[in-house]
């Protein structure tokens, strides 16, 4: 992996004080293996070393702006979560939802996704919140 300024950095430093300051913790080794393999460290991974270059007494605080800087232009990612299934609904609404898909269905026989959603519903499968709000949306769209 081809770095910016091979000259200048930070990173590397900190580790390297980091491990002077106490040679024992596995979290900085393992760290320090990590960076020479591939030359660079996820988000949390900084923040770590961040909390553990803190308690260095001899780092200097350039450094760690420098690291804080770093660690804020990276992008914060976020796992998304599971979809929640719908509540089971009750007959009246599946019988709507049934003669929605039906009439789309009867002036549009190709239509795609109103046959995803067809095959769905005949499989007992129950159709997501998006999903019902979207075929509403078709509804509206193609049964003036």
């Amino acid at each position: 992996m081809q770095k910016k300024k091979p000259e200048v950095d930070i990173i590397e430093k900190i580790l390297d004080a980091c491990y002077a300051y106490n040679p024992d913790k596995l979290f900085v080794m393992s760290l320090m293996h990590q960076y020479e393999e591939r030359g660079s460290l996820s988000k949390k991974q900084l923040q770590g070393l961040f909390q553990i270059a803190q308690k260095v007494p001899d780092l200097s605080s350039a450094w760690l702006a420098t690291l804080e800087s770093i660690i804020l232009k990276m992008p914060t990612r976020y796992k998304s979560e599971k979809p929640v299934p719908a509540a089971p609904a009750a007959d009246d609404t599946q019988a709507q939802t049934e003669q929605t898909i039906e009439a789309i269905l009867v002036k549009y026989p190709a239509h795609k996704r109103v046959l995803f959603f067809k095959a769905k519903f005949s499989n007992n499968e129950a159709l997501t919140p998006a999903e019902l709000t979207e075929l509403e949306k078709f509804a509206k769209l193609l049964l003036k």
